[in-house]
């Protein structure tokens, strides 16, 4: 039997609601997956968890459903970030895609002295990863913040946070025992061209680092990414 499809919805989700999905998502329903009056669906939001629905009426540019039953409460999840530099589109969007994934909570894009890209499109990134987490069974979805200077980002991080540098210059490959378990930990990873050294002091002397190298080699930043997740998500499990 084929699993339900699942959509975002970020308006309130309770038994007995009966409201109705966006255009885009009425069309999707509609002409895409084909389902007609009577089917169901899944939708979820970070707030409510994931919720049975079933669609009562359909029109040109409508879907109107009414909600159910709750399918899936909201679990405890690990309070994972990344910091990152904007990268090439093509990059970026896989990273996204993939880190969210894996569990990261929010994006924290930073502007560094050698970014090479020097925006980044918060709108298609809040597309991609509520796509992800449509596709990845994922119940709650990833805030994004504005770009922000690498300076401003270490200073405002929470007191209480660990900031796990990938800098290719250390030689601890090692995080066990050295993470906490409830607090945020952000993952900060550089641009295209690394990081100036002045900015890898700056980075080493804020109080709350800990400082890995991912691999002999050199990778891309988006490698990083997801390499840095995986490994932090293992190494938190195992802890």
């Amino acid at each position: 039997m084929a699993s339900k499809a699942r959509l975002f919805y970020s308006n309130k989700l309770k038994t007995g609601i009966i409201s109705r999905l966006s255009e885009k998502q009425s069309h999707y329903i509609k002409n895409v997956i084909r389902l007609k009056v009577g089917d169901k669906i899944s939708l979820f939001n970070s707030q409510d968890g994931e919720w049975d629905v079933k669609i009562l009426d359909q029109g040109k540019i409508f879907t109107e459903f009414k909600v159910e039953k709750l399918s899936r409460p909201l679990s405890k999840e690990k309070d994972i970030w990344l910091a990152f530099s904007p990268i090439k589109k093509g990059p970026q969007d896989f990273m996204i895609q993939k880190t969210t994934e894996l569990g990261i909570q929010k994006f924290i894009p930073v502007l560094c002295e050698r970014s090479v890209v020097r925006e980044i499109n918060i709108k298609r990134a809040e597309k991609i990863i509520t796509e992800a987490c449509e596709q990845s069974n994922r119940i709650t979805v990833p805030k994004i913040q504005g770009l922000q200077r690498l300076d401003e980002f270490i200073k405002n991080f929470p007191d209480n946070g660990k900031i796990v540098f990938c800098d290719i210059n250390s030689e601890s490959k090692d995080l066990k025992y050295k993470l906490p378990k409830k607090n945020p930990i952000c993952i900060l990873i550089g641009p295209e061209g690394d990081f100036s050294e002045e900015e890898r002091q700056s980075i080493i002397k804020y109080k709350n680092v800990i400082s890995i190298t991912l691999a002999n080699n050199i990778l891309r930043a988006e490698t990083a990414a997801i390499a840095s997740t995986t490994i932090l998500n293992y190494n938190l499990k195992n802890t």
